[in-house]
């Protein structure tokens, strides 16, 4: 009876110990599943990040390609837009100047020619008669016309040009505030295709601006346009 009972007692205990070992090894079977599945899912994850990579890597390589490429091409297409501006005549209406009044340069020299002349026919008539020639008092010079000065205006004061504007402009030939007081609808409609413009010239008033400084109406200037109304207008 003692040996039935130690019997059953010893097979009691080896279940309850196999059953705490299995329990145990389940659990961290478990565990070690549950970690081939994560590492499964990073190994996906890196996967689709370097065929991500790969991509952007060749769209890299084709952006690149096509720099070095319009870089190549950059040279040869300026050189040639530099060529057929070069060769393109500036339009007439855009360099055409104010005509200077002949009448005030031609006096002075009329003037200086009558008395040179009337000094010289006085000594003549002296010796012809005899007497001694007197001493023609010296002529007096014709002051001299004032010579219109070829200064460029500061045509960054009009609203609406800046730097590139008055660099393209002064490239066609106009430098003057009367040059643009001067231009007609068929002029700015070329200075707007030069300028690549659409009514701009128009909605600024650049040919009023002009008007008024060409004028040197200084105080009309400042106070229809006050934004405008200094020396470095940008």
């Amino acid at each position: 009876m003692s040996t039935f009972f130690y019997m059953l007692l010893a097979f009691v205990v080896g279940v309850l110990v196999g059953w705490f070992i299995w329990g145990r090894l389940r659990g961290e079977l478990d565990s070690l599943r549950g970690e081939l599945g994560r590492a499964k899912s990073e190994r996906d994850r890196f996967s689709a990040d370097t065929y991500r990579l790969s991509g952007e890597l060749d769209a890299c390589g084709r952006s690149r390609a096509d720099l070095e490429r319009k870089l190549r091409e950059a040279p040869t297409s300026s050189a040639k837009a530099g060529t057929d501006k070069a060769s393109a005549p500036a339009p007439a209406a855009l360099i055409s100047t104010p005509t200077p009044a002949r009448s005030s340069s031609a006096r002075p020299s009329a003037a200086k020619s009558a008395s040179t002349k009337s000094a010289a026919a006085k000594p003549a008539a002296a010796k012809t008669t005899g007497a001694a020639p007197k001493k023609a008092p010296a002529p007096k010079k014709a002051a001299a016309p004032k010579a219109t000065t070829g200064k460029a205006d500061n045509l960054r004061r009009l609203i609406g040009i800046g730097p590139v504007n008055e660099k393209l402009l002064k490239a066609q030939g106009v430098t003057s505030y009367a040059q643009i007081a001067a231009w007609t609808d068929a002029d700015v409609k070329r200075v707007e295709e030069v300028l690549n413009f659409d009514g701009r010239i128009a909605r600024e008033k650049w040919i009023e601006q002009a008007k008024l400084l060409a004028a040197g109406d200084e105080a009309e200037f400042a106070s229809r346009f006050p934004t405008a109304a200094t020396s470095n207008n940008n």
